[in-house]
């Protein structure tokens, strides 16, 4: 059983409009987010406290899947207390890793809030579209993409932060930040992109959040 407390605060909505500089970010799975004022967040899954409760939970499927197996009864499989036990373990394993993955969202979005940036452009990334390539599709549901989004969304209204979101094909990562030259053959290995117009070598991650704090610019 899990409990929750919600606590309400009326407060007056504030009229003040931030004026620093905007700032683009690049979400991805190597980082969770690349801002262009050159701020890193990591991927919190890949964590060690992260990584030891993913291992225990995949260890609890196996043996659950295991004594489903033990106890079948010709095309039935009968639920015993020591599965519906481990089922128990699973689900609060399962609650664990969801809560501190978005917790870690919380943090992420407000600290970059609290800099009071002019506006926050972030990419329209083609989420479902990633999910059905195998080798990502993990990666990309742990990264918790739309939970990220949201949340920068509604907290830039709360702080009269206007909120961008880039063309889901401008070119963020494959646009040399220096000459304007775009690399349409940059593959995902490549993490340094090298132009060979004007020879830039540049991190290709933040490049593209300065690509698209640019992009705010015009918008």
């Amino acid at each position: 059983m899990n409990w929750w407390i919600s606590v309400g605060i009326e407060y007056e909505e504030s009229q003040e409009k931030p004026m620093n500089q905007g700032i683009g970010i690049d979400i991805g799975i190597k980082d969770l987010a690349v801002c262009s004022d050159k701020k890193v967040y990591k991927n919190i899954n890949k964590t060690a406290k992260v990584r030891k409760l993913k291992k225990k939970k995949r260890r609890l499927q196996r043996r659950i899947s295991k004594k489903y197996a033990k106890n079948k009864k010709g095309e039935c499989y009968c639920k015993t207390r020591n599965i519906v036990k481990s089922k128990k373990k699973l689900l609060k394993i399962t609650h664990r890793l969801t809560d501190i993955r978005h917790n870690y969202l919380h943090q992420t979005t407000s600290e970059i809030i609290n800099r009071k940036p002019k506006f926050i452009v972030l990419e329209d990334l083609n989420v479902k579209g990633m999910m059905t390539n195998k080798y990502l599709a993990k990666a990309v549901q742990e990264q918790c993409f739309n939970e990220f989004y949201r949340q920068m969304q509604y907290k830039c209204n709360w702080n009269n932060i206007e909120f961008i979101t880039a063309d889901r094909y401008y070119p963020s990562s494959k646009l040399c930040s220096c000459c304007g030259y775009v690399k349409k053959d940059l593959k995902h290995s490549e993490h340094i992109y090298i132009c060979s117009e004007c020879h830039n070598a540049i991190d290709r991650d933040y490049q593209a959040s300065v690509n698209l704090m640019r992009y705010g610019l015009t918008a």
